[in-house]
């Protein structure tokens, strides 16, 4: 059940902006950052295989929501999980951690830039 509610916060997940900041302060991207294989499905799926709600401690609903940066090499860097439950913030972090494949960069005019994923994470103990 727990996952359920997993699967569908990363179906909502949103993307956030590139780092990168233009005359009017905000962010255009001529091409976002992209998870080579599969795009965006598998690496939701990686995330949903790999987390452990076993290791959530809590009761009733929980939130987090999960930060992390595509670098310019496609690294996954500066992963971090708000919430008000550690443990949920802790395993939140973990499977994205373990995911090694390198992301293809966003690009801004031709550059490569960094670029900055939200994604909301929602588990409810009932």
């Amino acid at each position: 059940m727990k996952k359920l509610f997993i699967i569908f916060a990363l179906m909502s997940f949103g993307i956030a902006f590139s780092q990168q900041i233009t005359k009017n302060n905000s962010a255009e991207t001529e091409e976002i950052a992209e998870f080579p294989e599969g795009g965006y499905q598998n690496f939701r799926k990686l995330i949903i295989d790999n987390f452990r709600e076993k290791k959530v401690i809590g009761k009733g609903k929980e939130f987090c929501e999960l930060k992390f940066i595509i670098d310019r090499d496609g690294s996954i860097t500066n992963v971090t999980a708000n919430g008000t439950n550690e443990s949920f913030n802790k395993e939140a972090i973990r499977p994205i951690t373990k995911i090694k494949t390198k992301w293809i960069p966003a690009k801004i005019n031709g550059e490569l830039v960094r670029y900055r994923f939200r994604i909301p994470l929602n588990l409810d103990f009932n």
